[in-house]
């Protein structure tokens, strides 16, 4: 990624410099060219009036006047001037960049004769055949004169090219220019490579440096490194920032998931352990003679009552496992919560009476409309009114209240008994918690409450709890019709 970066960041600035240049180098190429080009065409068309005005006076373009004419235009434009005839033979020349002895027949190339003629018109850089010292640049008009002829004893005037006029001037200064243009150039744009070549090598390290690292510690904590985390990088505002932040989170939940899925398996090993324990003390009792048979029949009993125990606990947790899984979300209907809440209670009667309770309801006399799903809700009011009555004192109260509140409902069971230490609240609702070791003799698994929040966590309402003055409070929400 680093020389990725950095090969695509210098060629883009190599590219954007050779773009600039060339169209740099062109245009001021093509605009000194175009003032070159005016200058002599403006040169040859004076001179071509000139020499018509001078053959209308029917005068000779050999005479002194007009060569000293094109001696003082050559002298002031700095241009070389030769006049040739119809055929291309030079007849003077006058100027300082040309030599008349490379040639001995003194004529201009026959190609650059016919374009002149032909064309009406020659533009071009050329040496005349090495008649320059070096290439100049080259504008060529024919001469021409007025001749009149009859057709029919009727007089016609025809224009006769009597001659060639050629001026040429040196553009050596443009090509100069370009040189010394292309050097500076060069070396600036060698000096802006290094320096982009800096900035950006110390900026794509700048980029890549923390994706190092952070790939790194993805790989440690892959590897069991559970305690890895990036604070290098986490005050960053940028989206190095953020990925350091994402790591760091996904990091601290990952850790948290694996330190309770280990007190799970050790709240699970322990749970199955005293049970176990239990059952194969007694029936090893049983088999070696150390119980007696006058005892053997209270032992099966005991064995009995920890089977079942185990029976609870893991169809508590497949229980659990089947809540924790998305196919436990089924569509909400409306139902009847006062209701539901007296059938529960009803159900529930055999123990109700066996602890003498008083049960005390403050129920909607038209009962009270919610969404959910029924069986679910159920099994929260079984787990909390089971729960209640299994931890209320001989002859207490057993409250039952529902009230309505900005479209909520509001279901308390409330129970007096042994209060629950304030600071065991937080963990009522974690797996195998239990709030005393009394509760260790009751035939609970610690499951109960815990169920009882996955399922009211899946359709987003809310439980709490609360114990003081000899009294138990649960509260759930649900949401009205």
């Amino acid at each position: 990624m680093y020389q990725r970066q950095l090969i695509a960041t210098l060629s883009l600035i190599s590219f954007c410099l050779v773009l600039l240049g060339t169209g740099f180098f062109s245009l001021y190429y093509q605009y000194h060219l175009d003032e070159l080009r005016k200058s002599v065409v403006q040169d040859v068309g004076h001179i071509s009036k000139y020499a018509k005005s001078v053959l209308q006076n029917e005068s000779d373009l050999t005479g002194n006047d007009f060569k000293q004419y094109l001696e003082s235009v050559a002298m002031i434009s700095d241009t070389t001037i030769l006049l040739t005839s119809s055929e291309g033979v030079i007849q003077y020349a006058i100027g300082n960049d040309i030599n008349l002895s490379l040639d001995p027949e003194k004529k201009v190339p026959t190609w650059i004769a016919k374009a002149t003629l032909d064309k009406q018109t020659f533009t071009e850089f050329t040496t005349f055949n090495d008649l320059f010292a070096q290439s100049m640049y080259v504008t060529g008009v024919p001469i021409v004169a007025h001749q009149i002829t009859f057709d029919d004893n009727r007089p016609i005037e025809l224009e006769v090219p009597i001659g060639m006029l050629y001026v040429a001037t040196d553009a050596s200064h443009i090509k100069n220019f370009l040189q010394d243009a292309l050097q500076l150039f060069l070396m600036t744009a060698f000096a802006v490579l290094m320096l982009s070549l800096v900035i950006c090598a110390i900026t794509a390290q700048y980029m890549v440096k923390p994706l190092r690292e952070i790939s790194d510690a993805v790989y440690r904590f892959a590897h069991g490194d559970m305690d890895t985390r990036l604070e290098e990088y986490s005050h960053r505002k940028d989206e190095v920032g953020d990925l350091t932040k994402a790591f760091n989170t996904m990091a601290e939940s990952i850790s948290v998931a694996e330190l309770r899925r280990s007190e799970f398996v050790a709240n699970v090993s322990h749970e199955l352990k005293t049970p176990m324990t239990t059952i194969a003390g007694f029936a090893d009792g049983m088999l070696d003679g150390t119980i007696p048979q006058t005892r053997q029949r209270e032992s099966l009993k005991v064995i009995s009552s920890e089977t079942r125990r185990l029976s609870r606990l893991i169809r508590r947790m497949l229980e659990l496992s089947r809540l924790q899984s998305q196919e436990r979300v089924s569509a909400q209907v409306q139902f009847d919560i006062s209701e539901l809440l007296l059938r529960v209670l009803f159900s529930l009667e055999s123990k109700v009476t066996e602890k003498q309770l008083e049960v005390i309801t403050d129920l909607p006399p038209k009962g009270l409309l919610v969404w959910g799903d029924p069986d679910a809700i159920t099994q929260v009011c079984y787990n909390l009114l089971d729960n209640a009555i299994k931890f209320s004192k001989f002859e207490g109260h057993l409250d039952l209240n529902i009230t309505s509140k900005a479209g909520k409902a509001y279901i308390s069971i409330q129970n007096e008994g042994e209060e629950i230490p304030k600071e065991q609240l937080p963990h009522v609702f974690d797996r195998f918690h239990k709030a005393d070791s009394s509760r260790s003799e009751k035939e609970g698994v610690g499951l109960g409450l815990y169920i009882v929040k996955t399922i009211l966590n899946t359709y987003k309402e809310t439980i709490s709890v609360t114990s003081e003055d000899g009294k138990t409070t649960f509260i759930f929400t649900m949401s009205e019709v």
